[in-house]
């Protein structure tokens, strides 16, 4: 039970004033970081405009890189790593990609984040969405098939294609294959790093 004197604090406007500070600390942008956003940026744009330039699509792009369409698109927009094999291929697939740009796609390690706004996107929050909504139940039927634990999304394939349905309208078709990660036990005996005790 509060105390007369955090009643009055959290009703007066010195409270008020807290939460309002705190709230627009919350949304203010980092003001540092290990990467240049707008290089990345200006980077992303750049390779898109080639990709738009050589008019393969995403499909195409992937079946000569080798890897999912979805991998794709996240290399090009800085989301993921760039290998040495699969430098070459893309490179010969967007020549109009600039060799520094292909260059810094190897040697930069991605920012695997979003921006929030990202959320207000339709389709990206109506994915997010589905997600959520269904997420219980997916929890479910992996507990029950696959044991205690999670899908992994570093050892995972995630691609998007479509299909015709049953009336003749295309639909969207979203895979997630990602490895299963068991919950150890955490025993005594394994634990090679054991905290120190004072």
């Amino acid at each position: 039970m509060l105390s007369s004197v955090c009643r009055r604090f959290i009703s007066s406007p010195s409270a008020a004033a807290v939460i309002r500070s705190s709230r627009v600390a919350s949304t203010l942008p980092r003001t540092y970081s290990s990467i240049s956003a707008t290089e990345i940026a200006e980077r992303t744009k750049r390779m898109l405009d080639a990709k738009e330039q050589s008019g393969l699509s995403y499909d195409d792009l992937a079946t000569k890189l080798g890897v999912t369409n979805t991998y794709t698109a996240q290399l090009l927009m800085g989301q993921a790593k760039l290998t040495s094999e699969t430098a070459i291929k893309l490179q010969e697939a967007l020549p109009h990609a600039s060799k520094q740009d292909i260059e810094d796609m190897q040697t930069t390690f991605p920012m695997r984040a979003f921006d929030e706004a990202i959320l207000k996107e339709p389709n990206v929050y109506r994915t997010y969405e589905a997600i959520t909504h269904y997420g219980e139940a997916i929890k479910s039927i992996i507990n029950e098939q696959c044991g205690d634990g999670i899908m992994s999304a570093i050892d995972f394939y995630c691609d998007v294609g479509t299909t015709t349905g049953k009336h003749g309208e295309k639909r969207v078709v979203i895979t997630f294959n990602g490895k299963f990660l068991p919950h150890i036990e955490q025993k005594m005996g394994d634990n090679s790093a054991k905290s120190p005790r004072d």
